[in-house]
């Protein structure tokens, strides 16, 4: 199967701007406090926001960057790292069902149950079927979120290898990044090939809800293109405050 994403590139189009970008991401982020306030006040929709990517791609920089502007009340940031023995004891979506957002919230995954399908099909600790199965339990649960008012927006923060590198040096190196570092980040660089095609399995089997593949090797257009997608779905759910329902 060809993988799609080595066709895409991890730079902006060139028709964009890098002061224009990020002064338009002012902009966003004073429209995008005003509208996640009405989301709140709504209250007829949640929002599942999950953000993935190879390490560094800069997940924590999306949610720094695009969601501080919003009410912390009313925005949840959950991460999922390597599941812990009590988690392992049950089903792998197990760990995830507490964090799913509520009417008017906005939770963000760093990270999510995609990485019980990634993390296996690289390892090759799960079977080929049990793989699809997961596939197949995915689809489902977003079908049903979505049944129930709770919209999915899935980002791929798309970055080269180079760029990985580069980060990861900065890690090694700069004094407020380094408690960032970790060893295990070179050496799942030695099978970034091997999660690039499992990332074309997630997103080619796992599409109901559509993938957002962003640029990120420039942190200025990962930022602009996330935060505005946010504010065009915000846009198009009508928003209104309760007493104009």
């Amino acid at each position: 199967m060809k993988n799609i994403l080595t066709s895409i590139s991890t730079l902006p189009n060139s028709d964009m701007n890098k002061k224009e970008s990020k002064n338009e991401l002012k902009n966003i982020k004073k429209e995008l406090f005003e509208l996640q306030n009405k989301f709140f006040a709504d209250g007829r929709f949640g929002l599942l926001v999950i953000l993935q990517g190879m390490d560094t791609s800069g997940k924590d920089g999306v949610i720094r960057h695009v969601f501080t502007s919003m009410n912390p009340m009313g925005v949840k940031v959950t991460s999922f790292k390597k599941p812990s023995g009590e988690e392992l004891n049950h089903d792998f979506l197990w760990r995830i069902y507490p964090y799913f957002p509520a009417k008017g919230i906005i939770r963000i995954f760093n990270r999510s149950y995609y990485e019980d399908i990634l993390v296996p099909m690289v390892s090759k600790t799960l079977e080929l079927d049990g793989i699809h199965h997961r596939y197949q339990i995915i689809n489902m649960l977003e079908e049903h979120l979505k049944r129930n008012n709770i919209h999915i927006l899935k980002f791929f923060l798309n970055i080269s290898k180079d760029k990985q590198k580069e980060k990861i040096d900065e890690r090694k190196t700069k004094p407020h990044k380094k408690w960032k570092y970790e060893v295990n980040d070179e050496e799942t660089r030695k099978d970034w090939d091997e999660y690039l095609d499992a990332y074309n399995m997630v997103m080619t089997n796992c599409n109901q809800e559509p993938w957002h593949i962003i640029a990120s090797d420039k942190r200025w257009n990962r930022n602009y293109e996330v935060a505005q997608i946010l504010l065009n779905h915000f846009k198009s759910l009508e928003l209104k405050y309760p007493n104009q329902l």
